[in-house]
């Protein structure tokens, strides 16, 4: 799975921490190995499972003659009540340091970036629920850092001078809580929140609500937020004076995370994505952080060339290959709604630009016989594109679809959810005819 995603100077070794298996191999010949391993997903207790993998690598390091370990662990405070997530990364890096060789432990708060699980939970929350009930760990302190400057710090501290083992904490510029983040991603995404404080609402009870909203955190919400109700601020400010990193603040961080996501979005590609993601798809499409993504493939008996042409034709007078007076309802819907309809149709009947417009689309990317994609300019609660992918296949070629959006808090979910079915049945209608149109010639 991490093939795809390495450059080709990259070795990917397998391997299993919690038996051992492939931790010389990885090992061999490495001044400095970078551990970022957590296991609070797992089924069983995370703390057993933690330890081992930690003790595992440790030996395994020590015997490969490594001479630095660069460790991320989470920031809290001993005295203060650790949750067991808290106390187990801490306990992850003394028992790295109990190896023998030099280990810098990095100590950070909430992560602003995508896949980070604190931030993955804010905006689930916030783009899912118009009204939220928010319990007293909403009000926890923290000091959130862009995934940016902790990368930043982890690349710097391979070249930090590390005689013995040292501990940084490291946060971003600002203090907030998680009601505050939770209002800035919000405002930065046009949504309107409205939260209600309630006193009583455990973090059990919270686990268990969490769980319904987002599913993907219903394994790990108890965990979660258990350790949410820790404040986890910087008090030592030694990373400032050890290296030259100078922390964004919230508002920057987490619109530079979105912006991130967008420019990594737009270069995907599906074929690759949705193979080496190991996600099946689902009633709903395929979730990509915020966005929703329906694809779907066909071979078609026609060289690339001729496959891409009815692509480069969709729109205007050559239409939409089936469902028309669907569009053309749509079309109609969206000029009462202030948009602009289906008037505009196209520049020009056979041959496409950039910046063109297609109907209610506008062409966002083009490379001759090989891939489309439209960036929708009709009203929509949320931001959505039709791309269409052609490459070879023996001797004809394979044409994939994708349909994405991204939908803005509970309305953009509604919609998507809603027409769902209805868009299942016209997407497959037009790449089948899309098929039959090329194989024609």
């Amino acid at each position: 799975m991490l093939l795809p995603r390495v450059g080709p100077g990259t070795e990917v070794v397998q391997g299993d921490l919690l038996d051992g298996s492939g931790l010389a191999a990885a090992l061999e010949d490495v001044a400095t190995a970078y551990y970022l391993v957590h296991s609070m997903g797992s089924a069983g207790g995370f703390e057993a499972d933690d330890r081992k993998a930690a003790q595992a690598f440790a030996a395994a390091a020590k015997a490969a003659g490594v001479r630095r370990i660069i460790y991320l662990g989470g920031l809290g405070h001993d005295g203060e009540g650790l949750s067991a997530h808290l106390r187990s990364r801490q306990e992850v890096g003394d028992l790295l340091r109990e190896s023998g060789v030099p280990v810098l432990e990095f100590r950070a708060s909430i992560v602003l970036g995508s896949g980070s699980l604190s931030f993955e939970l804010i905006r689930a929350l916030v783009e899912r629920l118009p009204l939220m009930v928010t319990p007293r760990w909403v009000a926890v302190q923290a000091q959130p850092i862009a995934i940016e400057d902790l990368v930043a710090y982890l690349l710097a501290a391979a070249e930090l001078p590390l005689p013995a083992s040292r501990t940084f904490e490291i946060g971003g510029a600002d203090r907030v809580s998680y009601g505050d983040l939770m209002r800035i991603y919000a405002r930065q995404r046009g949504i309107r929140l409205l939260m209600l404080p309630v006193p009583c609402l455990t973090p059990y009870l919270s686990s268990l609500w969490l769980g319904l909203v987002t599913p993907v955190y219903a394994r790990v919400g108890r965990k979660l937020i258990d350790s949410i109700r820790n404040a986890s601020q910087v008090r030592d400010p030694a990373a400032l004076e050890a290296f030259a990193i100078r922390p964004l603040g919230v508002e920057e961080a987490i619109r530079r995370a979105v912006a991130a996501e967008d420019s990594a979005f737009a270069a995907t590609r599906w074929s690759d994505a949705l193979s080496s993601s190991g996600r099946a798809p689902a009633w709903g499409g395929v979730r990509f952080g915020t966005r929703l993504v329906d694809s779907r493939t066909l071979r078609v008996a026609a060289p690339p060339a001729a496959a891409f042409r009815p692509i480069q034709r969709i729109g205007g007078r050559t239409g939409w290959y089936g469902y028309g007076f669907l569009w053309q309802l749509r079309g109609f819907l969206d000029l009462l709604a202030g948009g602009v309809g289906m008037r505009r149709g196209r520049r020009d009947a056979e041959g496409l630009r950039v910046g063109d417009p297609v109907d209610f689309w506008r062409v966002e990317a083009l490379e001759p016989d090989h891939l489309l994609r439209l960036a929708a300019e009709m009203k929509l609660p949320g931001r959505a594109w039709l791309e269409y992918e052609v490459v070879a296949d023996g001797p004809g070629a394979l044409v994939r679809q994708t349909a994405i959006f991204d939908p803005v808090g509970f309305w953009g979910q509604v919609y998507w959810y809603a027409l769902f079915p209805l868009h299942q049945v016209i997407f497959a209608g037009m790449l089948r005819r899309i098929g039959a149109t090329a194989s024609r010639g």
